[in-house]
């Protein structure tokens, strides 16, 4: 299993199937994020907070999170390039 990163509230995903992390205040975004919604392809990690950073995934899933992008970019370097800037 890969290294597991926390987007929040408990929840984590797996940082080897992560694609990109976005900010989700425009509006490619938001509709990106509203089409997952319909076909059932975005899971919910905010915890009924607002959406501060969307994660696709490798199989076209969206996580949403409550987490400022910055934050999980930051946890994704500390999870898997390591503290010390080598990979692990």
């Amino acid at each position: 299993m890969g290294k597991l990163i926390n987007i929040g509230f408990g929840n984590v995903v797996n940082a080897g199937k992560i694609i990109a992390i976005i900010n989700p205040d425009s509006a490619p975004i938001k509709r990106m994020i509203q089409n997952a919604k319909d076909a059932g392809t975005a899971i919910d990690a905010t915890q009924g907070r607002r959406t501060k950073s969307v994660i696709v995934m490798e199989n076209s899933e969206l996580v949403l999170s409550a987490l400022q992008p910055e934050t999980l970019t930051s946890r994704f370097h500390n999870t898997v390039i390591g503290k010390d800037g080598e990979d692990e």
